[in-house]
């Protein structure tokens, strides 16, 4: 077993094979994909119909263009320079998908959120993927080119102030390590103005209440005194509206074959829980921006009356857009690499989050992964924030990020190869922001090939 003083050499010696100076470098490689086959390699295994509603949604903005772009992005950080040091990375670690959860205690925590494109890797391009989605950010709110370095460079500093403290201590310090409603309120008082403290508590209290109770007043109805789920076409519709009646029930079939199997995925206890629930209705839901055309069923089932509802989604899991670069997942089934990966990297994660492999009525197996649909879940707005909240957030990210990679990589090889200046900062700030531009001129290319025809649109 090596000795921290051997790791923390580990970690200098990598400034050798990769300068920190270095991450400030981002030019399109000459043999780089365009990014439209990029999206339409990815659109080919998806729900046709509601492949044009992603591209809709993608080219809302820059921003919105962004976060469908993981893929896009993940060719381009495998020709970035990295340091040798790996760590489960979540994929794609743009600033929406950082946000308040529930811990199984039932206290509120700021955590990591998405992990669809998990997988082990090199740490940087989960922080690469975060700066730059910051610059994406705070353009778009027209901030200038100094508030933004500012932002980026806090966001970086945060991750390696952060990874340099996990250095110092017990592994089993940094495993219980986590950001809590209380700590978010205490970084509020010393760091945000009057206005960002209302908001804050104010979004503490909406997280509280989005829960399975708020879901079945928003999402269903009464009909005939059975509850049942509200269509709402394109993005959300039951089953027995989707599909006809033979091809409903065969579906419905399947869907609880694959609830009776995923429960094999998760601990004996939660086993005896999820058994007090039955299946009431299914539906269809277009969920995110990058995920869009992915098959993602809602189940609502209810426990001792209709007033004990619970909401699982069952999502389509497929192979991370990191795993041509950083190599294949040690599991077979995607949704096991997703559950995997997110309770590595999650400080408290969902109860009912496991996995299962079935067949769709093509006859072909796909993988799922499972969990809540809603549980104490808040999302920022990057659009409302001023310069100074953005960065405040920005800090709270990159100490997150870092609290992750800490869990799963060599957390004192990364810091030391970090160190304590800010040479690191500096070159990420300068990599976000040409970045963003390559970003904006793949957005633009999807315009092109929506206006041309290439691709067809749909807004929703």
């Amino acid at each position: 077993m090596r000795t921290p003083e051997e790791r923390a050499r580990q970690g200098r010696a990598a400034r050798a094979r990769a300068p920190r100076s270095s991450h400030a470098e981002y030019a399109p490689a000459p043999d780089r994909t365009d990014p439209v086959d990029t999206l339409e390699r990815q659109s080919a295994t998806r729900v046709p119909e509601l492949v044009p509603l992603r591209y809709g949604r993608m080219l809302q903005s820059p921003f919105r263009f962004y976060r469908g772009a993981a893929a896009i992005m993940a060719e381009d950080l495998s020709r970035t320079p990295v340091s040798g040091l790996r760590a489960q990375l979540c994929g794609d670690a743009h600033l929406m998908n950082f946000r308040l959860l529930a811990s199984a205690e039932r206290n509120l925590l700021f955590d990591l959120n998405d992990f669809d494109e998990t997988l082990p890797g090199p740490w940087e391009w989960d922080l690469k993927r975060l700066a730059a989605s910051m610059v994406i950010a705070a353009r778009e709110n027209g901030f200038s080119t100094a508030q933004r370095r500012s932002t980026v460079r806090a966001t970086v500093r945060s991750y390696r102030e952060q990874m340099r403290r996990f250095a110092g201590m017990r592994d089993l310090d940094v495993w219980y390590a986590r950001a809590d409603a209380d700590l978010l309120r205490e970084l509020a008082a010393g760091r945000l103005q009057a206005r960002g403290r209302r908001r804050l508590a104010a979004e503490l209290a909406k997280a509280r209440g989005r829960d399975s109770l708020q879901a079945a007043r928003k999402l269903t109805e009464s009909v005939g005194g059975r509850t049942r789920i509200i269509s709402d076409p394109p993005t959300l519709r039951r089953l027995e509206d989707l599909l006809p009646g033979a091809d409903a029930a065969r579906v419905e079939e399947l869907l609880r074959g694959l609830l009776t199997g995923y429960q094999r995925s998760l601990a004996p206890d939660r086993q005896h829980l999820l058994e007090q629930f039955g299946v009431v209705d299914i539906a269809r839901k277009v969920v995110g921006v990058g995920s869009v055309g992915t098959r993602c069923w809602i189940v609502l089932l209810v426990g001792r009356d209709s007033g004990d509802p619970l909401f699982l989604q069952a999502k389509e899991a497929d192979t991370s857009v990191l795993a041509p670069y950083a190599g294949a997942s040690r599991y077979a089934l995607q949704g096991r690499r997703v559950a995997v990966g997110q309770r590595l990297m999650q400080a408290a994660g969902d109860i009912f989050l496991g996995w299962e492999r079935t067949l769709g009525l093509d006859g072909v197996q796909r993988d799922f992964y499972v969990r809540q649909l809603r549980d104490w879940k808040g999302v920022v707005d990057p659009s409302r924030m001023v310069p100074r909240g953005l960065r405040v957030f920005g800090e709270l990210c990159g100490a997150t990020l870092a609290r992750a990679h800490a869990r799963t990589g060599d957390r004192i090889a990364i810091a030391a190869y970090l160190g304590s200046g800010d040479v690191f900062d500096r070159a990420v700030a300068e990599f976000a922001e040409a970045y963003a531009d390559q970003n904006e001129r793949d957005h633009a290319a999807l315009a092109k090939a929506a206006r041309s025809g290439r691709v067809k649109t749909e807004q929703g």
